[in-house]
């Protein structure tokens, strides 16, 4: 069996549910710098939004880990965590991070998130098409 994908970009990320709350009460601010309307709406429906902020944060954590990247080389807006229909978390990008999946020929990233009430967990697959390379 072909395998379609020359190669694949990898990260993974785990974020303390408490420090992100105490962050967010420290600094309510922070919200708006990170996280894009959408994600917002979504986690603010839940009667504690910290683990859904926590686990976002990491989502996005380690797509940047996966592009080689530092924490603030690529905007955090840059990269959203979505919902598909059904309720799958997606990664939809924009920006610096979309163009720099483009560069490695990143057609699809798969993302799983978990969380408890102290932990939170994401690890991301970018999936790149054969004959593709960073330059």
């Amino acid at each position: 069996m072909k395998n379609e994908y020359a190669g694949l970009l990898h990260g993974i990320d785990l974020v303390e549910v408490e420090r992100f709350r105490d962050l967010i009460s420290r600094r309510p601010t922070i919200i708006n710098r990170l996280f894009c309307e959408s994600e917002i709406s979504y986690c603010n429906k839940s009667p504690d939004p910290s683990e859904r902020y926590a686990v976002r944060f990491a989502a996005k954590e380690a797509i940047i880990k996966a592009l080689g990247r530092g924490l603030w080389d690529i905007s955090f807006k840059d990269v959203r965590i979505e919902k598909d229909p059904r309720g799958k978390p997606e990664v939809v990008l924009s920006g610096r991070a979309l163009a720099l999946s483009q560069c490695y020929g990143v057609e699809r990233w798969i993302v799983s998130l978990s969380h408890t009430g102290s932990a939170a967990m994401a690890s991301v697959i970018g999936l790149a098409s054969q004959g593709t390379s960073a330059n």
